[in-house]
């Protein structure tokens, strides 16, 4: 209360808080944090998601890691064997180094002309002309149909012995053989194949392109620097995390590439194992020879070839990337 003479606030002593207080005080404290944080409802809505991380992926690459030391063939109980297959693998098995050779190559070839030719296009395709979003349209459609199994048989035509390719360097005189059966060139028609699927990066290149300060270029025009030094001085520096996302996505999917490889060469990986890409490997050992141990242990190396390519490159980018800070 307030004093009549000096007008100052007075307070009153307040009885002691009886434990049934305290209790409603304590429940609506509980409800108050309740509404805050929703309650149970946000774990209700991301149940769905919950079930297909452990249903869907966890427990799957469990059970896969277990069956890796296991000797199973999906007709009979898993019989436990140990680190034989990882053993044979390394040791006892010469198409597993031919595959492991095989995607290394196409990884190596693959993975720098197809960035390259992806951020060539999409500098080109940084303009404001009429009727640009067709051509970019145009040039990203190859990634839509790349990885569909029409699109392999009909690679598999063009470079075949009557092929377009080979009717193509007949108007130059030049003799052509048939690529995809010779095993010094069949893995490249994989490469090219890969490298015609540009348009992803492409897309990525052009976005971060965009976003690219045009006064630096202006000023850099008006100090005399021409275009090849505009480039390696200002877009590729100013680009290097774009760069360092599209390798690290690329090299992923080109460890993973399978059907291409499965429908060129029909499956069998040849000719003398040039297609055998290590996903078509693994594939065959799990479901053609029911080898499904083996095929485990050979996805969980490919898992930590992944994992160890990819952590590479998060060291590796830290003395090339450059950030804004």
């Amino acid at each position: 209360m307030t004093t009549a003479k000096t007008g100052e606030v007075v307070t009153e002593p307040q009885a002691p808080a009886t434990p049934s207080d305290r209790r409603e005080r304590h429940r609506m404290r509980r409800r108050l944090a309740g509404r805050r944080g929703g309650g149970w409802w946000p774990y209700v809505f991301l149940a769905p998601w919950f079930i297909g991380l452990f249903g869907l992926t966890v427990y799957p690459m469990l059970d896969s890691l277990y069956l890796s030391f296991t000797d199973f063939d999906l007709l009979t109980a898993a019989r436990w064997t140990g680190l034989d297959n990882y053993h044979r693998m390394f040791a006892d098995d010469p198409v597993f180094w031919d595959s492991v050779h095989a995607t290394l190559l196409y990884v190596v070839v693959s993975v720098p002309l197809k960035l390259a030719l992806a951020l060539g296009v999409a500098m080109l395709l940084n303009r404001d002309l009429k009727g640009i979003g067709l051509y970019r349209a145009a040039f990203y459609l190859p990634s839509l149909l790349g990885g569909a199994v029409a699109v392999a048989i009909v690679w598999r035509q063009v470079f075949g012995g009557d092929g377009l390719f080979n009717d193509f360097l007949g108007w130059f005189g030049v003799k052509g053989q048939d690529w995809i059966s010779s095993p010094d060139s069949a893995l490249y028609t994989l490469v090219l194949l890969a490298v015609w699927q540009f348009g992803t990066p492409m897309v990525i290149f052009l976005a971060g392109l965009k976003q690219l300060p045009k006064d630096v270029y202006e000023a850099a025009a008006i100090d005399g620097a021409g275009p090849v030094t505009r480039f390696f001085r200002i877009t590729l520096p100013l680009l290097t995390p774009i760069v360092f996302f599209n390798v690290v996505l690329q090299i992923i999917d080109a460890f993973k590439t399978f059907t291409p490889a499965f429908v060129i060469s029909n499956g069998s990986g040849g000719p003398l194992d040039s297609t055998m890409l290590y996903s078509l490997y693994l594939y065959k050992k799990g479901f053609t020879d029911l080898q499904m141990g083996y095929a485990s242990a050979l996805a969980w190396v490919l898992f930590l070839v992944i994992a160890g390519f990819t952590a590479v490159n998060f060291i590796a980018g830290r003395y090339w990337v450059h950030y804004d800070d």
